[in-house]
């Protein structure tokens, strides 16, 4: 998974938020995104993903899914070992939380020498997840 730097200095804004949402993307956000090209602008990036499955976004939730995404934003942990360390934990229980993550692409497993270090780009996780089936002739609706 390419994800982008922490860097503000090359023009990233200091937004950091990944999007979570749950069955539908936000139409607006690519349009606005369009229009700043047609216009010549660079647009600000907007990073979301989209899961189909209620489990998907279930697992994002999880507390110990949430505490390791807070330990790795907060320390930037060097390996899965230190990583564990932070949160207290068993090493292999952690690894498996944090391949879960992974295969949900929310962190990155970077080899670093003998280790894998855990990666986010991201500060902050905004999730939407409307409780509301949207109407068959709604533009909402996915086919």
């Amino acid at each position: 998974m390419e994800t982008p730097g922490n860097d503000t200095e090359m023009g990233q804004s200091d937004d950091r938020t990944l999007r979570v949402r749950f069955r539908t993307s936000s139409d607006d956000d690519l349009a606005n995104a369009l229009e700043a090209i047609d216009r010549g602008d660079t647009p600000d990036p907007h990073f979301e993903i989209v899961y189909h499955d209620p489990e998907d976004v279930h697992r994002v939730t999880r507390p110990k899914n949430l505490e390791l995404l807070r330990a790795i934003v907060q320390y930037e942990p060097g390996s899965i070992r230190e990583t564990a360390r932070r949160v207290d934990r068993d090493v292999r229980q952690v690894h498996r939380n944090l391949t879960e993550l992974e295969d949900l692409h929310l962190i990155e497993l970077v080899e670093d020498g003998q280790a894998k270090r855990p990666r986010v780009w991201y500060t902050a996780i905004d999730i939407d997840l409307p409780l509301v089936t949207p109407s068959v002739g709604s533009d909402e609706v996915e086919a």
